[in-house]
């Protein structure tokens, strides 16, 4: 009973953690997308071009103004003496009408209210705004297709903390097993009595080594743990298990030649901003013309309480305004060449990029089928080395080799556990630069 007792209990020491968040690569892409403050700020970027295309679309509508002002008249010869200047002629005028009989300057009203309203609605504008508003439409894809760009940047960099994390698992348990394979080496050695005592020292020698080896190891796992969990927001205690793992065989990628890619949307995007752009800065030489109306309101008075005793004045208009530009030095025309210089620049990186990204794609397809091929003559090479280690280890429990062999067979197995979990490392690499150019 008690025998049964004590293998519940130790069976129940090395199960998984009941509470530890099970985390697969699809899950940890997921969360590190929703975390990312490069994809956040892509999103403001679109919702900013946004708002630019209602500002520049403003300028389509109509623009209404108002205004109001309150004015007293001052006799500057006499300016204490309470009394107005002579109004002026324009708004004398305006007053023949309204006062009941000539009055004294005294009694001239100088105290004035005017308000009023203009409208003025652009008709025409030679494709000033229109080229504004394509040019603002043209910057809003290219923040979509930024945000493309940095979602693909940012899944990759997701995936490959996934794997690099894994892989200080693997590294680990590699670690561990060569440390456990060099004390099991020594209890035999001791167990026989037969320590060689050069043996002894080459084994104790082994087992130092391969215990800094494993701190190492253990040391790289929890820092690239803390990363991956920093990037996905989770919590740096909570316990974390990578449920995917790499796996032993890896199917051919059905690849297509590389036709697009949200960096070249860009670029040609902002070619097509930058010709609107153009186009809109060298119509600022041309005419606008534009319907107008205003409306406006006087009233008068000798003192501020009885300005609107007598009936006010008002006028109104309606028409029509053409703004000529007569002289400007150059300003228009240098600002739209400007603009297609850009123009000029954005097709020469795209032409650039299209050259780099092929070639980046292709070497990702080659790496993929490179990585395969070697990954069986891994394979191969790694069984070769764990024979070697096992006969050795057999010969030497026999006593029929030095500490020194059993060294070098267990060093090169190790070396071929670390090239085998490399390559797979690469694989899964290489596939995600893969998709992250031409998916």
């Amino acid at each position: 009973m008690r025998k049964l007792f004590f293998v519940i209990i130790s069976g129940l020491m090395f199960l998984p953690n009941a509470n530890a968040l099970d985390l697969s690569l699809g899950s940890a892409v997921e969360k590190v997308v929703a975390e990312s403050n490069d994809v956040k700020k892509s999103e403001a970027n679109i919702q900013k071009a946004r708002a630019q295309l209602k500002s520049v679309n403003a300028n389509r509508w109509m623009s209404i103004d108002g205004n109001m002002s309150y004015m007293n008249f001052i006799d500057p010869k006499h300016p204490t003496s309470g009394h107005g200047m002579p109004i002026p002629s324009e708004i004398s005028a305006l007053l023949e009408h309204r006062l009941p009989a000539p009055l004294p300057v005294s009694d001239l009203p100088d105290n004035m209210f005017t308000a009023g309203i203009q409208v003025t609605q652009p008709i025409y504008t030679f494709g000033k705004i229109g080229n504004a508003v394509d040019a603002v439409h043209d910057a809003i894809d290219m923040s979509k297709s930024a945000k493309d760009l940095t979602l693909r940047e940012v899944k990759y960099a997701a995936a490959n903390l996934y794997w690099t994390a894994k892989m200080t698992d693997e590294i680990v348990a590699a670690s561990e097993r060569d440390l456990n394979n060099a004390r099991a080496a020594k209890k035999k050695l001791t167990a026989a009595g037969r320590a060689n005592r050069s043996n002894l020292i080459k084994i104790e020698s082994d087992i130092a080594t391969k215990e800094i080896n494993l701190s190492d190891a253990q040391f790289n796992r929890d820092t690239a743990y803390n990363m991956l969990k920093i990037m996905a927001g989770i919590d740096e205690t909570e316990d974390v298990v990578l449920t995917d793992n790499f796996p032993d065989e890896f199917d051919p990628m059905d690849v297509k030649e590389l036709t697009s890619n949200p960096q070249w949307d860009i670029y040609q995007k902002q070619i097509k901003m930058y010709e609107s752009n153009s186009s809109s800065k060298r119509a600022g030489a041309y005419p606008t013309l534009a319907a107008v109306g205003s409306y406006s309101y006087y009233a008068f008075g000798t003192h501020m309480d009885n300005m609107f005793e007598h009936e006010g004045s008002q006028s109104a208009s309606v028409g029509l305004a053409l703004k000529v530009p007569l002289f400007n030095g150059g300003l228009h025309s240098a600002n739209a060449t400007i603009e297609a210089m850009n123009a000029e620049i954005a097709h020469q990186e795209l032409d650039k990029s299209k050259k780099l990204l092929r070639e980046e794609y292709n070497t990702a397809v080659k790496k993929y089928k490179h990585y395969c091929d070697n990954l069986g003559k891994l394979n191969e090479a790694y069984n070769l080395a764990k024979k070697a280690y096992d006969v050795s280890a057999n010969r030497f429990a026999a006593g029929q080799t030095s500490a020194i062999e059993l060294s070098d067979v267990s060093s090169a197995l190790y070396q071929m556990d670390m090239a085998l979990l490399n390559a797979k490392y690469n694989i899964l690499m290489a596939k995600e630069s893969v998709k992250k150019l031409g998916e």
